[in-house]
């Protein structure tokens, strides 16, 4: 998940300015304040309706990736594939998340240089067009290469919704519905996937989990060309110099004289290449990335695990497995009500601030993240683990699924407001190598689900899960304690407060 802030692209680099020193250039900018083309002055209804749309995209995208793991044994018999000693139906997935953690950083950051609706278009159609070939395989290849790009495309669709945010809301107080909204989107739609393809494959078949797809993307987007509005302010602002071009006049907008000589590539490769020396040179970064990333991928480990451990105890088919993930569903529907517990703890900690008075303290963010962690990953999982007996019934380790679910939301949703706030304009590169991260685990950890539940038993492999969760839920801690002294000794997290606190005083 990318999470970006209005115009900041992430840098501050040197204004070069190649026109002709005498020329009369007109700086295009907005009309005022009260411009009612910048997006923040917008109606509160064109801002929701662009938030829950770009929120849908996130979620009925997301279920690509997982809806046909269900499918998985009619897949291996037709074209011969064994999980025999290996779980090789899975590797459909693993391109996917693949697909996603490389396109995350190499194409998200145009919709900062070139904005959000036609990326956001282009992306949607090229997506279908890797859908087709998922219903019609006449080969494995086929799918594990097209999932691969179908991924990628997905990694752009699902994380526009973060861009719209925060194109269009402009204070921490605005966001905070709108980011809780877009991540439980983001989480319940990669854990809904088995549960809406379960029926389809067992009413119809696996190629109909393809088919109905290619209908529905098909069918939304007209919906999106009518009403996905541009709410990229630099994008508007370009719109606008470039009507007053053809009228003779020499506008230009900031962002084109500050990018003028810099070719696509460059921008698009300090973008991709800011993030990773984020990650091993920023510890809030480098712990808040395996933190998130292995929640995430135990989301999707469990499309593995759950129907392995549910079919060893129940004797369940793979479209029953399917079903009960919908706990998991469940669970994060209710940790999104948490967030917005946790939401009112952050702006209530701006009373006890005394490095930054009146200013809410970055950490507090993590407060509800650290207990939901040990109470809801860490206890659900523990709880999974140690109901599956064949002597309980199967509600029991279905509650530990939901904790779990529960949990995912709230960790998840703090370290992702967390680091958008300590980061702030470096916050795209902070959370794009945490996005990353979590691709690369949802891509190979569930690999690793066949052999731990065989080898380790049921109870113990969901233990060994439990136990390292715990230890990325605590060691968050140390951020509480010294979160004043790790700020200062970070230069990105240092320029981004200047950065932040002069914006304030510019805006009073």
């Amino acid at each position: 998940m990318v999470f970006t802030r209005g115009d900041v692209s992430g840098e501050v680099e040197e204004t070069i300015d190649h026109h002709d020193p005498g020329a009369n250039i007109e700086v295009v900018t907005w009309d005022g304040p009260e411009d009612p083309g910048n997006p923040y002055n917008w109606s509160l209804r064109q801002k929701w309706t662009l938030t829950l749309l770009a929120s849908f995209a996130t979620f009925i995208t997301m279920m690509n990736g997982t809806i046909i793991t269900v499918a998985h044994e009619t897949i291996n018999s037709e074209f011969g594939i064994s999980d025999a000693s290996f779980p090789n139906s899975y590797w459909p997935v693993s391109s996917w998340a693949v697909g996603g953690g490389c396109f995350s950083l190499l194409i998200l950051p145009l919709m900062e240089d070139f904005g959000v609706r036609w990326v956001f278009l282009s992306s949607w159609l090229i997506f279908i067009c890797f859908v087709i070939p998922q219903a019609v395989a006449q080969n494995f290849a086929t799918l594990i290469v097209t999932r691969f790009f179908a991924g990628g495309c997905v990694a752009i669709l699902a994380n526009t919704a973060a861009t719209v945010i925060g194109n269009l809301w402009d204070t921490e107080r605005s966001r905070n519905i709108p980011v809780s909204l877009y991540i439980v989107t983001y989480l319940v739609g990669a854990s809904v996937g088995p549960v809406v393809g379960a029926p389809i494959y067992e009413f119809l078949s696996w190629r109909w989990i393809g088919y109905l797809q290619i209908i529905w993307y098909g069918a939304l987007f007209p919906i999106y060309f009518i009403l996905f509005k541009e709410c990229r302010g630099i994008a508007i602002l370009g719109s606008r110099a470039k009507a007053l071009r053809k009228q003779g006049r020499m506008a230009y907008t900031q962002h084109e004289i500050d990018s003028e000589g810099k070719s696509i590539w460059r921008i698009v490769g300090r973008s991709a290449t800011r993030p990773l020396v984020m990650y091993f040179t920023e510890s809030v970064v480098f712990f808040s990335g395996m933190w998130s990333a292995f929640t995430v991928g135990t989301l999707y480990l469990f499309t593995q695990s759950v129907e392995q451990v549910f079919a060893g105890l129940y004797g369940w088919s793979p479209s029953q497995a399917g079903y009960v993930q919908g706990a998991i569903v469940i669970g994060e529907c209710i940790g999104w009500v948490g967030t917005l517990f946790s939401g009112r703890l952050y702006f209530n900690s701006a009373s006890r601030n005394t490095e930054d008075p009146g200013k809410p303290i970055p950490e507090a963010r993590l407060y509800l993240a650290i207990i939901s962690g040990v109470l809801g990953l860490s206890g659900g999982m523990f709880v999974y683990a140690w109901t599956s007996y064949t002597y309980l019934p199967w509600i029991a380790p279905a509650i530990g699924l939901a904790m779990v679910g529960a949990g995912s939301v709230i960790v998840v949703t703090g370290i992702s407001d967390y680091v958008v706030d300590a980061y702030a304009k470096y916050a795209g590169s902070a959370v794009g190598i945490i996005v990353t991260g979590e691709n690369t685990f949802s891509a190979f950890l569930p690999l690793a689900a066949m052999s731990m539940y065989s080898n380790l038993g049921f109870q113990w492999a969901s233990t060994l899960l439990a136990f390292i969760s715990l230890a990325l839920s605590l060691a968050p801690i140390l951020f509480l304690v010294y979160g004043r002294e790790i700020r200062a000794r970070s230069p990105f997290m240092k320029e981004a407060m200047i950065e932040k606190r002069r914006k304030s005083v510019e805006s009073v």
